[in-house]
């Protein structure tokens, strides 16, 4: 109940202080320098029907504009594999796959983001689950030996394909955010989720604490929240349910609950370089302040396990008020 009482007072300290601030925080996203902390790898797989082809394709296309655009990533860090080979892409084979993560093997640091997308159809036979490509598959579980020989462990990745829904076993790791556009390996319908992660990406309210940010999780969330809505007013059965699993124990949830959704909080699609954001010396030292909280909230998750019940909360009660104080000052800083 504690714990409970202290979230609703962070979101009570988040809400915006005004139009003018909220003016101010659209207008630094939209001029977001390239940021080189971070990394993708956009996979788009085969469409096996042309619908499904020219569907795939142009959402690739619109996630790689949104994160290069947007969200400062530099396209020089940026793989895309494709079911067609192109210019700015490479052939999605389980080879090209593997030669890309050899390649980010020695490009990051241990501080680097990397954020893993995968688009097409999946499939799982009852027993492994995997991403359909051009030729052979490759299964869940060598995603994970793949990505487990980073040496960077702040790594998200988002698998929209169907019967996604059993990567979240294979994947789940201390420090890794995984997201699926189902809830198992029987949900093996073509996904619209990863639309309405894409919308996410692009939309102005989907930033719901108004921080100048979007976290992985304000983006899980409108997507999902719009899913939702598509089924309803479409008067349809929902064939994908989004899971998300960030706290390392293998079990998805479809909303941020009991401790799940913590370190998709304090990540975030974008950032804000302090040349950037900050106007004065004191947004610099807020800005700092924000990162060095975030960095914290993220160890003591990845601890969790290694700390009474009791020292856990209150740590993180703590750490999350701090941080709530800490944003609404960078708000009030850019009225």
């Amino acid at each position: 109940m504690k714990l409970r009482a202290t979230l609703i007072f962070i979101v009570l300290l988040m809400v915006p202080v005004s139009v003018c601030a909220q003016a101010t925080v659209n207008q630094k996203i939209k001029l977001a320098q390239i940021d080189p902390n971070k990394f993708a790898l956009i996979i788009n797989g085969p469409g096996g029907e042309e619908a499904y082809t020219k569907q795939f394709e142009k959402w690739t296309n619109e996630l790689r504009k949104a994160l290069s655009e947007r969200y400062g990533f530099d396209p020089a860090r940026m793989r895309v594999l494709t079911e067609k080979q192109s210019e700015a892409s490479t052939l999605a084979t389980a080879e090209a796959v593997r030669r890309v993560f050899t390649q980010l093997k020695s490009e990051l640091q241990a501080d680097n983001v990397l954020l893993v997308f995968l688009l097409g159809h999946g499939s799982f036979d009852g027993k492994e689950s995997k991403f359909n490509l051009v030729g052979p598959d490759i299964s869940a579980t060598e995603y994970n030996a793949l990505l487990s020989s980073l040496p960077t462990r702040r790594v998200v990745v988002i698998n929209m394909s169907s019967a996604s829904g059993e990567f979240v076993k294979s994947l789940s790791a201390k420090g890794r955010i995984v997201i699926t556009a189902t809830r198992n390996g029987q949900e093996t319908n073509a996904t619209h989720f990863p639309g309405f992660f894409i919308d996410a990406l692009n939309a102005t309210d989907s930033d719901t604490d108004q921080d100048g940010h979007i976290s992985v999780l304000e983006a899980f969330v409108y997507a999902t929240r719009l899913t939702a809505e598509f089924y309803t007013r479409t008067g349809r059965l929902a064939t994908e349910h989004a899971l998300l699993e960030d706290t390392g124990d293998g079990v998805g949830k479809e909303r941020a609950e009991g401790g799940e959704g913590l370190l998709a909080r304090a990540t975030y699609l974008d950032s804000l370089s302090l040349e950037q954001a900050a106007e004065n010396v004191a947004v610099a030292k807020l800005l700092k302040e924000k990162t060095r909280l975030e960095g914290e909230i993220e160890q003591l998750i990845a601890r969790k396990s290694n700390l009474a019940e009791t020292e856990y909360e209150a740590n993180l009660e703590r750490l999350f008020v701090e941080l709530a104080k800490v944003n609404r000052s960078i708000k009030q800083a850019g009225t």
